[in-house]
């Protein structure tokens, strides 16, 4: 399993929030483009796609 962000959905135009949420710290952000998850480093725990307010983020 992997969490994935859909880019559709994603409004890209922020920090994004859930940088500060990952408790793996697997979520990086170029400025305010498609914010990124490290697959090596990401737990599948969740919380991104829990806090996301756009529902951007889910489990593949």
């Amino acid at each position: 399993m992997a969490m994935i962000i859909d880019a559709e959905k994603c409004p890209q135009n922020h920090v994004c929030p859930l940088i500060a949420i990952c408790p793996a710290e697997a979520i990086s952000q170029d400025g305010t483009g498609l914010p990124e998850i490290d697959s090596d480093v990401c737990v599948e725990c969740g919380e991104c796609a829990v806090h996301c307010g756009m529902q951007a983020i889910y489990a593949d």
